[in-house]
């Protein structure tokens, strides 16, 4: 079975289907943008205000840094002289048109799951956008990364080729969920830890991990204690991927791109289908500190708390309440907020430094946000600031050290 995307009244409609059959070229370019966007394509391939798909975006990894490739339809630079076959083998095997190997930056363990008709709608919405004369920038991987026959080694233990096999176990929603997430998606390249080989762990899938591209956390999906959708609602989860923000909070950092770029312009049907699935994960422990603190996180506590609320009094109370209770949808609260006080401290130390939006989207054109307070305070105050956050009013969080302020201050901000 596969799936496709019905245009109708101004608004994709998902129908499943035995083949995939449109009408006319027209149609299948339009259900390849869409996929392009269930895909979240332009994140990678488009560097924030430069022109759509012309890559050149950095990606900057444990083992170097690599630079996304033009995949707009210029003939020279770009994919404009590909066939529809050499497209389907980049995304199925994860090689380019010469057959050398990719980096797995570009998440073809995942796409690899993506049908040939998706692929080749796609591939056709890719070759009616504008051509960008932009020469691809070569990768800078340190030694030995830059080998690219160790590659072999690593799609021995972390790739698997083939194309999704619905589970005639589960709902036709599930399994378009599970497609979505699993392979259009690539969710697992974020809410996945990374091990020192650059690769996946199978056994700790959807629980969270540090996003090295970014220096941002992803939480665990599995997880009540971290962003475990176990006690979320169908319509909470849905609220939050289409407009970016609800009443049990918003989507900053990356996920914010996520939903800017390509969740909003999912149908209401799929993005259903993803929180359906994403639901129906197996529940794993969690990573919120509940036991005693020892001697040292106390007296760290003790030492930066009075500075922390001081600060939060002056900056942030006026937003966030007195008590932390929030004013949402537009200021989430910081009180029992799972987000706050997760093992991680790298998310609120983030928004702190840098500040923050969520995504204007088409349910929230005007969205609220927070500004950076990397210029106006100092590491020691951002540190007790985020200190206080996460141990005020019932927070269970871990104290904040000024190292990790200090390493984070320099992080990328896209």
């Amino acid at each position: 079975m596969t799936f496709s995307v019905l245009m109708g009244s101004g608004v994709p409609r998902v129908q499943a289907q035995t083949s995939a059959t449109p009408g006319n070229h027209a149609e299948v370019i339009a259900r390849g943008e869409y996929l392009a966007r269930a895909g979240d394509c332009v994140a990678c391939h488009t560097i924030p205000g430069a022109s759509l798909f012309g890559g050149g975006r950095p990606m900057v990894t444990p083992f170097g840094t690599l630079y996304t490739p033009n995949v707009s339809s210029d003939k020279e630079t770009g994919i404009g002289e590909w066939s529809a076959d050499e497209f389907y083998r980049m995304l199925h095997e994860g090689k380019s048109r010469d057959g050398s190997v990719l980096y797995p930056a570009m998440p073809y363990a995942s796409y690899t799951k993506v049908t040939r008709a998706d692929s080749d709608a796609i591939y056709a919405y890719l070759q009616s956008t504008p051509p960008i004369h932009q020469p691809n920038r070569p990768h800078e991987m340190r030694f030995p990364y830059n080998q690219r026959k160790l590659l072999l080694g690593w799609r021995t233990l972390f790739f698997r080729q083939g194309e999704y096999k619905p589970d005639p176990a589960q709902s036709v929603e599930w399994n378009r969920g599970a497609y979505l997430v699993e392979g259009l998606g690539h969710c697992t390249m974020c809410h996945t830890a990374i091990n020192a080989l650059g690769g996946n762990s199978k056994s700790k899938e959807f629980q969270g991990g540090l996003i090295p591209v970014q220096d941002w956390y992803a939480p665990s999906l599995t997880s009540n204690k971290e962003a475990g959708l176990g006690d979320w609602s169908i319509d909470d989860i849905v609220g939050l991927l289409h407009a970016g923000v609800s009443n049990r909070g918003a989507v900053y950092g990356p996920m914010a791109e996520v939903v800017y770029d390509s969740f909003q312009y999912l149908s209401e049907d799929d993005v259903r289908a993803v929180a359906v699935y994403l639901k129906a994960l197996p529940a794993h422990s969690g990573e919120v500190v509940t036991s005693t603190p020892d001697a040292a996180a106390t007296e760290a506590k003790n030492n930066l708390s009075p500075l922390g609320q001081k600060i939060y009094d002056a900056q942030c109370a006026l937003c966030h309440a007195n008590s932390g209770q929030g004013k949402p949808p537009n200021f989430p609260p910081l009180a029992n907020n799972q987000s706050i006080q997760m093992t991680s401290s790298v998310n609120p130390i983030r928004m702190v430094l840098n500040g923050g939006y969520a995504p204007g989207t088409i349910k929230n054109p005007t969205p609220y946000g927070m500004p950076p307070f990397a210029q106006l305070l100092s590491d020691v105050e951002i540190a007790a600031v985020v200190t206080y956050i996460r141990t005020a009013w019932g927070n269970h969080g871990t104290p904040v050290s000024v190292q990790e302020v200090n390493m984070l201050r320099s992080a990328p901000i896209f």
